[in-house]
Order: C-alpha cells, then structure tokens, then sequence
C-alpha cells in the first residue's frame, strides 16, 4: 500500500502535529511528494511565513486557500440561523470549518491528482470524523492517511522530539504546548492543565481574543446589530460583510470580556474533554438573533425551533454537514427565518450580554393587546371559557378520582 502513494494531499497548519508529519510521510511513504494546503478560514498571522516552512520540512509546495467568505456565508449563518448550539456551551467553531477544508482539500487532491489526503487529527478527537466524513461525501474510494492512528508517537512531548531530530522548526516550547485551533470564530485550548477539570484555567495566561470579565472595562458598551432574513447585515447602522462583521464583534467582545466558555464535553468517540473556548463576536450574535426570534416567530415555530438546534448541532459536531438531513433541516430553518429581520440593541458589560432593545417591522408583538392599561381589543371575560374548555381534562379526571374514593 505504501509504495502504491506517491503524492499526497496534506491539511496543513503549520502547527506541531502537521508541521511533523510532512517528514513522516516521506519516510514511511517510499519519499513520496507531500502537497502542504492551508486553509485560511481567518487564523491571521498564523499563516505568515508557512509556504518556506512548509518547503523546508519537505513539501513540494503550499496552497493558500482563502475560504473565509465560503465558511461564513455557507457554514456559519445557516449554524447561526438554527441557533444550533452543542451541549448547550459550544458554538461549533471547528466543527463546521472543517467538511469546508475537506471538500478544498478533494478538490486540490482531484486537480493534482494525489493518491490520498492525510490530515492532523488525533484518534482520540472528533476532527479526524469530521474530516473524513466530508471526504467520502466528494471522494469516496480516496486513501486516507491518519498519523496519529498509525505511527509510535504516543504524546506531543514525543512529537517534539521528532521534531527536534529532524530539524523542524516550532514557535511553541513544552511548556506552552497548548492544543489550539484558530478561526474567525473562536479560538480552543486544549491540553496541560486543563486536562484536569479540577484546574481554574489562568485566563491572563491563555486568554488571545479578548480579556477575562474582571479586567474589562467599568463602562459599557452598546452595539445594534441589524439582521436581514436571521442574517446579520449591518453593525451600529454600518453595512459589513460577513467576515468583517464577526471581526468587529470579536474587538468588541474580546474587550467586554464576552464569550469565554470552560466545558467538558462529549466527544464523538465516547470521552469527555475538556476545553476553554473563545467566541466572542459569535456569542454576541448568536444572543441577538435569537432575541429578534422571540419579537418574530410564532409560538408553536419558535418552540419547534428550539428543538431543532440541538439536533443540527449534534449533525454539526458529528461531521455530518454533507448529509440529507442536514441539508433538510437548513431548509426548514431557512422557511422560519422570512420574517427574521429587524435591530437588536445590546449593551455589553464584564462578560455579560445585556438586552436593551428590540424592534421589527415584523414583530408579532402586539403592545394594544398586552397592555396592563385599559384597552378595546380584548375581552378579558373570554378567558373564562378558555380556562374551562383547556382544564376539561383535568377537571374529569379529578371528578373520576373523588367519585373512586367514595
């Protein structure tokens, strides 16, 4: 099998895990050529310098696939429209940027003609599913090299080892060898000491999109944002795409303190982890829509909804963004969100995110008929009938029960 791939297809980061396994493939795949792709999907500075990195470890060259747009308007909204939230904490931000690094990943595979795609993931973690999910879904009878299930490195100490003896280069030590991952959504840390649940995490230490609650400022800050169809479309009255939409949010949560999440989840695979997450713009936005749901939605909609977003969650966090049920439930959320448009006010605060205000053209909010004042829309003597007709059964039930214990 080995002597059979030639060239391969590798998602690459420039991080630890990748950055080492560019050698081991030339050493256990007959030298074969290894083709390095970086998906940039808003890691910033992390990709500066990666195509000399990349050649020097022994990459034949580097693609830069600037996906920011795509996982915006194609991963991120319809998650944001769906409120879909895992666990009720994670926000998704691996999870639904990696089917869209998959797919890239195929498609350079295709054009270059590799005999396989190798990716990062460990074979404890949930992105090795995530990946290779969306790789069936475009390529099924593609190879697929997986390191970590493979080789004899146990532990990133190992990794740095390897590293070390084969003369590449790192930006991190032992003792800051956090597992990250980085997007315009969120940042994860993983690994150290937090890999004990017990351990307060040091946010002064880890913290890289924004600060803790206590060192945010004593002022408040207001934002509105304006939603066009559960879309997000203006901030403070300002027109933005939706990249630099979530970049603003991010300056603007990071620095209130917004959007630190510490949870143990469940993996796909059956452990709980523990991770710290960064969201900060993607909290604020998530909060805002749904408060312009409450205004525009019906009841039995808006009720149904919440029972879909935990499961388009899981579908997310799960790896299957390219499945027909995924897809089936986008459509349905897309039905619900006709009438989502409209202005959110919010004032953020040391970690928290403060309703101030809601309007739209389509609210089902009716200030005549819920007035405590007096008013000419509504007969409060109907109630009555309702009460007696909604309580029927329990009223026959309770009769039965007094009647079997005379």
């Amino acid at each position: 099998m080995k002597k059979e791939i030639r060239k391969v297809v590798l998602a690459y980061s420039g991080g630890l895990d990748t950055s080492v396994i560019i050698p081991w493939l030339k050493e256990n795949y007959n030298n074969c050529e290894v083709i390095a792709v970086a998906a940039d999907v808003g890691q910033g500075a992390e990709l500066n310098g990666l195509e000399k990195k990349a050649k020097e470890t022994g990459a034949s060259k580097l693609y830069i696939a600037d996906l920011k747009k795509q996982l915006v308007e194609d991963y991120i909204w319809p998650t944001l429209k769906a409120d879909a939230v895992y666990e009720g904490k994670y926000l998704l931000g691996t999870s639904f940027a990696r089917p869209l690094i998959a797919k890239r990943l195929v498609e350079i595979a295709k054009a270059e003609g590799a005999d396989a795609i190798a990716h990062g993931a460990t074979g404890k973690g949930n992105d090795q599913v995530r990946f290779e999910l969306s790789i069936k879904a475009f390529a099924p009878d593609m190879a697929i090299i997986a390191p970590w299930r493979i080789w004899n490195i146990k532990s990133r100490d190992e990794e740095i080892d390897y590293a070390e003896a084969h003369h590449v280069s790192l930006n991190i030590t032992r003792e800051t060898n956090y597992s990250k991952d980085k997007n315009l959504w969120h940042l994860s840390h993983e690994g150290l000491d937090l890999e004990n649940p017990a351990n307060e995490p040091d946010y002064d230490k880890i913290l890289e999109l924004g600060v803790s609650p206590e060192k945010a400022p004593d002022k408040p800050t207001y934002v509105t944002i304006s939603f066009e169809k559960g879309v997000p479309v203006k901030l403070n009255g300002q027109k933005l795409c939706g990249v630099d939409m979530i970049a603003e949010l991010n300056e603007l949560g990071g620095q209130n303190g917004i959007g630190i999440v510490d949870l143990v989840e469940n993996r796909l695979v059956g452990m709980k982890s523990r991770g710290v997450y960064e969201t900060p713009g993607g909290t604020i936005l998530y909060h805002a829509h749904e408060k312009l749901e409450e205004l525009c939605l019906d009841k039995d909609t808006f009720h149904y909804k919440q029972t879909v977003g935990p499961k388009f969650a899981e579908l997310v966090y799960d790896g299957k963004w390219f499945t027909p049920l995924r897809e089936a439930l986008s459509a349905f959320v897309d039905s619900t969100q006709k009438n989502v448009t409209g202005d959110v006010k919010l004032k953020l605060y040391k970690g928290n995110i403060i309703d101030a205000g809601v309007k739209s053209q389509y609210s089902l909010y009716d200030s005549d008929m819920a007035t405590f004042s007096a008013d000419s829309v509504y007969n409060q003597a109907d109630a009555q009938g309702f009460i007696n007709l909604f309580g029927l059964p329990i009223a026959v039930q309770a009769e039965h029960r007094l009647k079997s214990q005379e």
